[in-house]
């Protein structure tokens, strides 16, 4: 799925607080902002779930078949680094077209250059690494009112910049998305009712070079 603003939605959770009612709200939004920011919570401990609502065994009953341990964890994930520095860099797969395709020969004065096949080889080598934009995966806690609780989050790296001479920077343009099990609550305080309902969350899943 690309990231434009026509086709790219995500669970936004908006809370209404009103005199004699307090409600969550989903409401999906168009947005080409990813990763999605932190939702605001109403902080009363009322509207979290108890214990007996995280029972894991008819939790994971309700996620079904959407469990994904490749992206989410019931339990915090030990603090590993999922993208090394020295393979964050290293493109994967086959060199792209748009790069293997590049003409070296031709000059903006219009004379052309000879150009030995090692000598191009390793310059659109060095290009394609300069200019590749891996994601990089960390994982994010999404609190006590989405089940499994920790998420693992692709982000476009932002070290530096992606081209040369320099300007253009890494972006999201593909994301995936993974269904939630989001804790919902209607009514207020005595008189709310609340329970567990799906969500879909998107996560970057490729990202380019762009302006």
């Amino acid at each position: 799925m690309g990231l434009s603003p026509t086709l790219l939605v995500y669970a936004l959770v908006c809370v209404h607080l009103g005199v004699s009612q307090h409600f969550f709200r989903l409401r999906p939004l168009p947005s080409e902002h990813l990763p999605v920011p932190d939702l605001k919570e109403d902080p009363d401990p009322e509207y979290d779930p108890r214990e007996q609502d995280l029972a894991e065994k008819p939790l994971r009953k309700k996620l079904g078949s959407h469990f994904d341990p490749n992206f989410m964890a019931i339990s915090a994930p030990l603090p590993v680094n999922l993208t090394s520095p020295d393979a964050q860099w290293k493109p994967p797969g086959h060199m792209p077209n748009e790069i293997k395709k590049l003409d070296l020969t031709e000059t903006p004065y219009g004379k052309r250059l000879k150009v030995g096949k090692k000598a191009r080889r390793k310059f659109l080598q060095l290009l394609w690494t300069y200019t590749y934009c891996p994601v990089v995966y960390t994982w994010k806690d999404l609190g006590v009112r989405f089940w499994p609780r920790y998420i693992k989050e692709g982000n476009c790296s932002s070290e530096r910049s992606c081209s040369f001479p320099e300007g253009m920077s890494c972006k999201p343009v593909k994301s995936i998305s993974k269904t939630f099990l989001r804790w919902y609550c209607q009514g207020f305080l005595r008189q709310k009712y609340c329970t567990w309902i799906q969500v879909q969350y998107p996560i970057i899943s490729e990202c380019k070079c762009s302006c």
